[in-house]
This record gives C-alpha cells, sequence and structure tokens, in this order.
C-alpha cells in the first residue's frame, strides 16, 4: 500500500487523493497539518532524499509525497493510476 505524506491544505494533495480514488488505487494518507509525527516521517525522507533537492532550492515543500511498498520515494501520483 503506498503512504502519502501531505497536507489538505495543498491543492496538489487534494487532488492526488481525488485522482488515487477515482483509480480505486489504495493508500494511507499521513496528514501532517495536525500530525508531529507525520511531519517528523516527512521531513526525514525529504532531508535524505535528492529527489527533494530542486524542491528545496526553489523553497518548495514537495507534497505530496509518494512512498511505494519498497520503500521507493516519488512526487508524481500519476504513475500509480
Amino acid at each position: 500500500m503506498l503512504k502519502i505524506y501531505g497536507s489538505m491544505l495543498c491543492p496538489d494533495c487534494v487532488k492526488c487523493r481525488e485522482d488515487l480514488d477515482q483509480a480505486g488505487v489504495a493508500y494511507e494518507y499521513l496528514d501532517f497539518s495536525d500530525s508531529l509525527k507525520h511531519l517528523k516521517e516527512f521531513l526525514t525522507i525529504r532531508d535524505s532524499s535528492s529527489l527533494f533537492d530542486a524542491v528545496r532550492e526553489k523553497g518548495s515543500i514537495g507534497i505530496p509525497c509518494i512512498v511505494d511498498e519498497n520503500g521507493r520515494i516519488s512526487l508524481d501520483w500519476e504513475e500509480y493510476m
């Protein structure tokens, strides 16, 4: 099952969830807007992955962040549809 880190305050995260729901993709949504535990988990991923280098340079957050069953990290939810 996919793990998705994000915030419902983010339009991309809302769209990600809508698209995955419509496609019938199973996922666990970890909203860090109200969970310091989920925020810490996300920041650990973000701060240790080169995938986020360009995101950090732009001053962006990098959500939604998708982690698949094998631990592969992606910022593109459409590849799972």
